[in-house]
């Protein structure tokens, strides 16, 4: 059975999607959640099988693996970056993201490596800002 994390899932909406170790991404379902399970946080590891559906694969019979670690909110506070040092991050990934856009402008996406450093630093960002 194929493996990967779950990217994102809302219990209220009963869906999600699951980011495969291949890279491929898989819509889940609240029909394939094991028995007794609600939902399930981001970064949890699972295995599933995988049926082609009308609007591409869609995982079956999803067994939880690990959950992701509970990052308590002392050592995320004691990881912040401070202010000064954001606020010149942030400047800079301003300036990279306008390069990004004007080359999507010209229709031309950014190579897989780099596109994945970009998003690599926006999550980063996004944890500390969350702080």
């Amino acid at each position: 059975m194929p493996t990967g994390k779950v990217k994102w899932y809302d219990a209220e909406k009963g869906f999600g999607f699951i980011s495969g170790d291949d890279g491929s991404d898989i819509f889940l379902h609240a029909n394939a959640l094991p028995e007794g399970t609600t939902t399930l946080k981001g970064g949890t590891r699972v295995d599933y099988g995988i049926v082609e559906g009308r609007r591409g694969a869609q995982a079956l019979a999803v067994t939880v693996l690990d959950t992701p670690p509970s990052v308590s909110a002392n050592l995320r506070q004691r990881d912040r970056k401070p202010a000064e040092d954001m606020a010149a991050i942030v400047e800079d990934v301003i300036k990279l993201l306008d390069d990004l856009g004007n080359g999507l402008r010209r229709g031309r996406y950014p190579d897989k490596a780099h596109g994945a450093k970009v998003a690599q630093v926006l999550r980063r960002i996004a944890d500390d800002m969350e702080g």
